[in-house]
This record gives C-alpha cells, sequence and structure tokens, in this order.
C-alpha cells in the first residue's frame, strides 16, 4: 500500500526511513522520502511518502475546505503532485510491483502520466486498474489558466483533451474520467453500482448513476473493462454479546462530553441533555445508525413524506416512548443543523455530532435494528458491520445495499419510483420491521441469525481482485 504520509503517519512507532528520490512537480524536482510502517496484517507493506507539499496544513488532515480557492484546489494540488511521487517511486524501485492500483480521483493523475508522459518508461508494461468507491466526488480543476490546473502541476506535459477532459466541459480536467478512460481495467466495489452508473442521474426519480460519466463507463463495459467485486468485512471483530443498556449509555455520555470539553456547542449540549433523559431501563426498540452527514447517507431521513414531516421526525413519532434513535455522524452543515433541530425537539433522538470509533462499535453491536436510507451506496460498509453482530439493517434497496442485504431474509428493504416515495417506503419498512420485532419474536431471531451468518469476506474479494483485474492479460 502506498499512501501520502500527510506529515504525520512517517512518526508513527517503528516507521523505518527507506530511500530518498526525485520527483517532478511545476516544473520542479523534489525530493521524496520513502518510509515504511508498520501495520495490522502480516506481510503488507504500507508505505507512506513524505514532503512537505503533502502537509499544506497542519500535519494530518487529509482533505481541505477550499471555498475561497475553488473545490479540490488545495486538495488537487497535493494528489496531483502524489500521483507524480508515486510513478517516480514505482520507477526508483529495484522490484517492479505486478500490479498498480489506483483509487478514486485522487489517484487518476498517475493514470496520465502513465499515458503521456515519457519520464516513466516502466509503467506501461505495469498492468494498472482503478477501482471507483464514489462517483459524486470527481476532483474537477482547470485544464490550463489555473495556479491548481493540470498544466501549472505539469507544464511540460502534452495530453489529448479528449482523454482528460470532463464530459460536460472541454475546458475542466477531470480525473476520476480520466482514469476510467486510460485504466486497463475499471471496478466498482459492488455489482448493482456497477450496473446503475453506466446510466444517468436523475434528480426527479432520485435515482444517482453516472454522475456525468455514464457514457464513458457504458463503454468500458462494453469492452469488458468495467467490474463489479463486492467489498468485503473484517469478521475478526465481532462483539461476543452486545453491550448491556448502562454501558450504551455510558459511553455516550462519555464520548459527548469529551468533545463538548473539546469544543463546546449546542448539538454536544442538546445530546448531554438527551442522554440524561434516556430511561433507567433498556427501551422497548434502540434503533442505531451511524454514517456522514452528507446528501448521500442523510437525504431520505430529511425527505419530507405525504405527512408533510421528515421521515426522521415520522419514524420518531411512530417510536414514540417505547424506543429511541442513536444517530452518529457529521458532515454538511445544512444536514447537521436539520438534525440538530429535530433532535431538539424529539426527546426519542440522541445525535452524536461527531466521529467516534468506540462509539460506532457500540452502536453496531447493540442496537436492535440499524437504519441505512442511502440514496445510492457503492457499497456500504455500516450495514455489514451491524449485521456481523446480529443486528438487522433498514436499507434502500441500491447499489451494495441491494447485494448484501435481502428483505426479510436477513433485514429489510424498501424502494421507491421518487424521493417521496422512497421516504414513505423508509418510514412505512422502518414501522412494519418493529411490529415483526414485536409481534413475531421467532421470526424476528431468524432475521437476526441469518444477519449474523451472513458472510461477504476479503478472501473472495480479494481472489476476484486477483483473477478479474491483476491477470486478465494472461486470460
Amino acid at each position: 500500500m502506498l499512501t501520502p504520509s500527510y506529515g504525520s503517519l512517517h512518526k508513527l512507532d517503528g516507521a523505518t526511513r527507506l530511500f530518498h528520490f526525485d520527483a517532478r512537480f511545476r516544473g520542479e524536482t523534489h525530493s521524496v522520502t520513502a518510509w515504511e510502517v508498520p501495520g495490522a496484517e502480516p506481510g503488507v507493506r504500507n508505505i507512506v511518502l513524505d514532503h512537505p507539499l503533502f502537509q499544506p496544513d497542519k500535519p494530518g488532515v487529509v482533505y481541505h475546505g477550499e471555498e475561497a480557492t475553488g473545490p479540490y484546489a488545495i486538495d488537487g494540488d497535493k494528489f496531483a503532485f502524489y500521483c507524480s511521487a508515486a510513478a517516480s517511486y514505482v520507477e526508483a524501485c529495484d522490484e517492479r510491483p505486478a500490479a498498480v492500483h489506483l483509487h478514486d480521483w485522487h489517484a487518476g493523475v498517475y493514470a496520465v502520466l502513465r499515458r503521456f508522459d515519457s519520464s516513466y518508461p516502466s509503467l506501461a508494461d505495469i498492468p494498472t486498474v482503478f477501482t471507483i468507491h464514489n462517483l459524486s466526488y470527481q476532483g474537477q480543476r482547470p485544464l490550463d489558466g489555473n495556479a491548481s490546473s493540470l498544466k501549472a502541476w505539469f507544464p511540460e506535459l502534452e495530453v489529448d483533451p479528449a482523454l482528460v477532459a470532463d464530459p460536460a466541459d472541454d475546458d475542466v480536467f477531470n480525473p476520476m474520467a480520466a482514469a476510467i478512460r486510460l485504466a486497463d481495467r475499471v471496478n466498482t466495489v459492488s455489482p448493482t453500482y456497477a450496473e446503475e452508473i453506466v446510466n444517468p442521474s436523475d434528480e426527479e426519480t432520485g435515482f444517482i448513476g453516472g454522475e456525468g460519466l455514464e457514457d464513458d463507463l457504458a463503454r468500458r463495459r462494453a469492452d469488458s473493462g468495467l467490474i463489479g467485486i463486492l467489498n468485503g468485512c473484517d469478521y475478526r471483530g465481532t462483539a461476543a454479546k452486545p453491550p448491556g443498556w448502562q454501558s450504551i449509555v455510558d459511553i455516550s455520555r462519555r464520548t459527548v462530553e469529551q468533545w463538548n470539553s473539546r469544543q463546546p456547542a449546542e448539538v454536544h449540549d442538546i445530546a448531554l441533555d438527551r442522554i440524561a433523559r434516556l430511561p433507567k431501563r433498556r427501551p422497548l426498540h434502540l434503533l442505531a445508525s451511524v454514517g456522514r452527514v452528507v446528501a448521500q447517507k442523510m437525504r431520505l431521513f430529511l425527505e419530507p413524506t405525504l405527512s408533510g414531516s421528515t421521515a426522521l421526525e415520522d419514524i420518531l413519532a411512530n417510536l414514540g416512548d417505547r424506543g429511541v434513535l442513536l444517530l452518529l455522524g457529521s458532515g454538511d452543515a445544512i444536514y447537521e443543523e436539520q438534525l440538530i433541530d429535530i433532535a431538539a425537539a424529539n426527546d426519542n433522538l440522541v445525535y452524536f455530532n461527531g466521529y467516534s470509533e468506540a462509539l460506532g462499535d457500540v452502536l453496531y453491536a447493540g442496537g436492535d435494528l440499524f437504519l441505512m436510507p442511502s440514496s445510492f451506496e457503492p457499497c456500504g460498509i455500516s450495514q455489514m458491520l451491524a449485521m456481523r453482530n446480529g443486528q438487522p439493517c433498514v436499507v434502500h434497496g441500491v447499489g451494495g445495499l441491494y447485494d448484501t442485504v435481502e428483505d426479510g431474509v436477513n433485514g429489510f428493504v424498501f424502494d421507491g419510483r421518487t424521493p417521496l416515495e422512497q421516504a414513505d417506503g423508509f418510514v412505512e419498512c422502518v414501522d412494519s420491521a418493529l411490529k415483526l420485532r414485536r409481534d413475531d419474536p421467532l421470526h424476528w431471531q431468524t432475521i437476526k441469525n441469518n444477519a449474523k451468518a451472513a458472510r461477504f469476506d476479503w478472501a473472495s474479494a480479494a481472489t476476484n481482485y486477483v483473477r478479474l483485474m491483476y491477470e486478465f492479460r494472461s486470460v
């Protein structure tokens, strides 16, 4: 694995400096240091590249807010330089890799350098594949005429605009599109998402597809270059038994108190108030949700239903004093504000505005029903983490959710032809699941057992990657 250090990873305990090498960027030569850092998997080497350009802000920051300089400006600079450094690293290694695997827009420039830069003669002979994790983020920057543009990054590079430009604008460089066109093979992280993205997105129906890249993706599918391989889940972390109610409450309180001590905020005060109001005994229904607070994950929570309220408010109203929803996540301010307002008005919602792995683990292991109504889902890991602990999930039947959750067998699936129908379907699905849990405990236990028994293992995924992505030249 190769990644930037971001000014911090090379300082981990046990890090070993390997060697220096030169990489070109903005017409200049930069000295980059390769380090090897320890990891959890034996036999897997973790290489990080260190240079000040990987740390434009404070150490450890991966992404930057860039309203003043334009979308992807700072991150575009950083990852373009990373791709140059990665290409130079491959050239500098005594032993060439058997394949190079690129992930999302961040690595797209590598595919451009491989095709158009003669300074890297070895790259063309190394099978290079590209995985799409989320088409909503494509990394677009100008082709020229901007300090953060393809021409500014590599002034000597001559490219074919037809292979690197955004489909909607010939003057815009799209690293996601370039990698889709230039990689030897392309895959998505679930079979259903691979089928969805060859079709255009449709706002009226709420369908999220190729996000402007559907024609490029359809061409790759036609030449057998687009494949769907479901991500795996690590089953070593399965809890021996679910946490008790008091443990859930205690971890929730400690987590929010820590957040509030570091950065006091009204949302934390509301959460602490709601935690204090939780019943002493476990409620009849404990609902959980963990995810980024962005349109993909939150739109259907906050979409109006036929009642005029949001789906989330309808779910809370149906729960009444029989249950509580614990929701963990942070992200876009507009969605955070809506969640804060709803939490302030409903005692049976605790909104944890932040990220905590410990609290997330408790919610995956301790809830009765996990909610994941993504508008689209390339694969999804949250549903797998909940299922491995025997917690059934309510999911929207899209992408990897469709590939992992079977309605009435190991979970519950809703759909709809429009966002309104989807929101109503979400509310009805949650209500039906809780009625089943209350009225038919034997059937409910079967669904729980099936969820826990489901296996989406990395060994199978790895076998498919080797066979379908890395060894295709010998097939």
